[in-house]
């Protein structure tokens, strides 16, 4: 009997083991399902990337809890919002691949249960487009050699995150959008400045604010050149390319657009608020790709001029120091063995006893590159606010000896400049302020909850000054060539703003002028100029 039965005791095992295989996959992967819909889902909380996350449903597996999660920041409404192309979210489990039915064939088992269905991604638009109904939100006028934007209201749009899901609406703006104390958004929530899901099915906020921008320079930006392909602008001092923190209609693009009718430019390359100097954009996108490819190449040139602080070498410089970002979000750099290789060529054009006009090639192209190699060499330009500061200790940075740490660096410049009223030097206002770069001292934009009880109080005994703003916003975007016959004064002053109640000294026009100046950039069939400033003359004299 046994001899004969141990021929059947393989098939046994076989068959129990092909039972055990088939039970375990269907038990582990209805379980992966949804830890893989956690893992997919915290991910993308974690990094911000906006796309859909559906929420575990029923059996049915159907997408009503779908929903989107997006920037932690507000969205400019003037820009389309990124989309993801060709990436998805992981599916889960039971989308592996089964055994083959056929010669040469393969399945995907489909799982209705939880199929996950992403829409496909928006065409983003060709350039950085604003319309006239952009333009049309405010105007500038002119006043003391500066350039200055109306107040106007604005609307910060932007889509739900996964991690704001079942939280109230003051938590997720008490908690994510710290420009303003609790009590501002309470404040705002009473005269309906903030708003959620106005479109079916989808969760999305949108923050009304009244917007105040800093003033720039009022030097004009000027054409330099313009063809079918690109345009050549002459960048003031102080003027962002694009819109960014509080800057928008002093900007750049806005200006361009405004005062010279030219939309949809794609920035060829960026230069700092700061500096000035030839500024290049590309009217299409392939035109756009094209100058790219020949910045990684290798095979444009750039020449800059700045004056610096005492007697430069009279022979040629070469700076290969590398440079680490010490904070992206103050924008401060120094040089650091752990930070990127890059070069920079500097020869001495003119020493006048007191300071040096340099002319500089930077051979790489990292951020504030030229500022922080000057600055290693002991010669930084002569009225950098960031570079040339005190914060930097008594050497202020010279060859790299910086006598504190990167965390006391941040906050001593924050200080430096908070007291000077010039925290826009850094591209930060108040509410940028966190305890880490502040110390124990807190913002002094932030008020006091009762006092801005009192302030949303008052705004309702305003005879309806609220309710108009939007009613102007609404004729401003249906009929913009009527907008400029609405009383703007109805938007300029608003109950709830505390821009509105500060008193703030202009700056004096050359303080927002910085000595560092693009003055050539070349490539392949083109070069352009732009004229050297007053301050690089042979002759120039400090004041």
């Amino acid at each position: 009997m046994w001899p004969g039965g141990c021929r059947w005791l393989p098939v046994l095992l076989q068959g129990y083991l092909n039972l055990w295989r088939l039970t375990s996959a269907r038990t582990w992967g209805s379980c992966w399902g949804p830890m893989a819909e956690t893992f997919s889902t915290g991910a993308e909380a974690a990094s911000g990337l906006r796309a859909p996350v559906q929420q575990n449903g029923d059996a049915g597996g159907d997408a009503r809890g779908e929903r989107t999660s997006g920037s932690p920041k507000p969205v400019d409404a003037g820009v389309e919002p990124p989309q993801e192309v060709g990436k998805q979210t992981p599916v889960s489990g039971e989308q592996a691949p089964v055994a083959p039915s056929g010669p040469g064939k393969r399945k995907k088992r489909r799982d209705a249960t939880r199929e996950r269905v992403v829409p496909p991604p928006k065409k983003r638009r060709a350039g950085v487009s604003f319309s006239d109904e952009h333009f049309a939100e405010t105007s500038y006028y002119f006043e003391g050699g500066l350039r200055k934007v109306r107040p106007y209201y604005f609307d910060f749009r932007t889509y739900c995150k996964g991690r704001w899901v079942g939280h109230s609406l003051l938590h997720v703006f008490s908690t994510e959008f710290r420009a303003q104390p609790l009590a501002y958004y309470e404040a705002a929530v009473r005269e309906g400045r903030l708003h959620l899901n106005e479109e079916p099915d989808n969760d999305f906020l949108r923050n009304r604010v009244h917007r105040h921008e800093p003033p720039v320079t009022a030097e004009p930006v000027r054409l330099l050149a313009e063809n079918e392909d690109v345009v050549v602008v002459d960048k003031p001092s102080s003027i962002p390319v694009h819109p960014c923190g509080r800057f928008r209609h002093n900007t750049v693009i806005f200006i361009l657009g405004k005062e010279h009718q030219l939309k949809e430019l794609h920035p060829l390359h960026r230069l700092d608020r700061l500096t000035s100097g030839v500024l290049m954009f590309a009217k299409t996108a392939a035109v756009s790709e094209r100058i790219h490819e020949q910045v990684r190449d290798r095979q444009l040139e750039k020449e800059y001029v700045c004056r610096v602080e005492g007697e430069f070498p009279a022979e040629e410089v070469t700076c290969k120091e590398p440079i680490l970002v010490v904070s992206y979000k103050v924008g401060v750099c120094r040089v650091d063995a752990r930070g990127k290789p890059c070069e920079t060529v500097f020869q001495r054009l003119s020493y006048n006893g007191h300071s040096s006009v340099v002319r500089c090639r930077p051979l790489t192209g990292r951020t504030h590159q030229i500022r922080v190699h000057l600055q290693f060499l002991g010669h930084p330009i002569l009225n950098d606010p960031i570079y040339n500061s005190v914060a930097w200790g008594p050497s202020r940075g010279r060859g790299g000896h910086i006598p504190k740490t990167d965390e006391e660096l941040l906050r001593d410049l924050v200080a430096e400049h908070q007291a000077k009223q010039s925290l826009d030097v850094l591209d930060l206002c108040e509410g940028d302020l966190s305890p880490g770069l502040i110390g124990s001292s807190a913002p002094s934009s932030e008020l006091g909850k009762d006092h801005l009880g009192e302030l949303a109080a008052s705004a309702q005994k305003m005879d309806g000054a609220v309710e108009a703003a939007p009613q102007v916003l609404d004729t401003m975007a249906l009929a913009p060539e009527k907008a400029a016959e609405t009383d703007v004064v109805n938007q300029e002053i608003d109950p709830l703003c505390e821009e509105c109640r500060l008193v703030r000294q202009d700056p004096l026009p050359q303080d927002l002028v910085m000595f560092l100046h693009a003055l050539r950039y070349k490539g392949p069939g083109f070069e352009y100029f732009s004229p050297m400033p007053a301050w690089a003359q042979d002759d120039w004299q400090e004041d």
